[in-house]
């Protein structure tokens, strides 16, 4: 790859980061006056219009068919699991603690690739999750003193759900296009999550009006840029480029709402992170001695 193609992919990846926490903020912003399944069936609703223009100018309603129904609704109900989750955690925790707990996705992605993929998962890599897996310990501290709450282990159930469904995302990508796999994701939310609020719907205010449709771009922005940059660059390039949302993620408590992590909690996403791009650096190894 060429260095400006390089240069080229990591800004796409940049911005998708920045849209995707600009999303999490007017999620958290509205769940303190709407039920977590509410906003997710908001979020999915609300991106349905971009999302369907985007469609509609890269491979027309074609694209749409989805040919493994019984995996589309998979990862419908564990999509509609994960947001409802993570809408919940937001409403008592910062972006950036949020966040540190999320970033054992990866982790849990690696150890179910063995199991579910059959993929090869080595002894080195099994340290590097429990390495991990320890970052969330220290971020949890279960004495009383720190994250451990329903909130933080809402955090977990929403990162354990994207790791199931980013399995069942290598299984579709075999069959059906990344316009069918993100547009009946946003369906689902929208309608399952939408069913799932009905009986405790709160009426939407006009002034949080603006805050949906914002919520609706920056999720479609997130969404078309990290496929475009996936598309532009290397993966083992651009992953860890995921996890610069941490620094939105304070960026965006400090200006809104005024919070900063303590010190714990940075040794703990370090952990996790550093466990992460480890993961990372072995999965580039273990393919360039397959395609040397």
């Amino acid at each position: 790859m060429t260095r400006p193609h390089a240069l080229r992919a990591m800004a796409t990846m940049l911005v998708a980061v920045v849209a995707f926490s600009l999303m999490d903020a007017g999620l958290k912003l509205l769940s303190a006056h709407y039920p977590p399944f509410q906003v997710a069936a908001l979020r999915g609703a609300a991106s349905l219009p971009w999302v369907g223009a985007w469609v509609l100018a890269s491979a027309g309603v074609r694209s749409l068919r989805p040919v493994r129904v019984s995996l589309h609704l998979l990862r419908a109900g564990m999509g509609i699991a994960m947001m409802g989750a993570f809408v919940y955690a937001l409403r008592s925790l910062p972006l950036a603690n949020a966040y540190s707990l999320f970033f054992v996705a990866p982790l849990l992605i690696t150890a179910l690739s063995g199991p579910m993929l059959g993929e090869q998962v080595g002894p080195r890599r099994w340290v590097a999750i429990a390495v991990g897996l320890l970052g969330v310990l220290v971020l949890l501290r279960p004495n009383g003193h720190g994250l451990f709450s329903t909130a933080s282990l809402a955090v977990l159930v929403a990162a354990t759900m994207y790791a199931f469904s980013a399995i069942t995302v290598r299984w579709l990508a075999r069959t059906d296009t990344p316009q069918a796999m993100v547009m009946w994701l946003l369906v689902s939310m929208a309608v399952g999550g939408g069913a799932l609020a009905l009986p405790h719907w709160v009426p939407l205010r006009a002034e949080h009006l603006w805050l949906v449709a914002g919520v609706g771009l920056a999720g479609a922005v997130g969404q078309y840029t990290i496929i475009e940059a996936f598309r532009l660059g290397e993966a083992s390039l651009l992953a860890p480029l995921e996890y610069t949302a941490l620094v939105c993620g304070v960026a965006l408590d400090f200006v809104l709402w005024h919070t900063l992590p303590d010190r714990i909690t940075w040794v703990g996403a370090a952990i996790i992170v550093a466990s992460g791009l480890y993961l990372l650096r072995r999965e580039r190894v273990h393919v360039e001695a397959e395609h040397p």
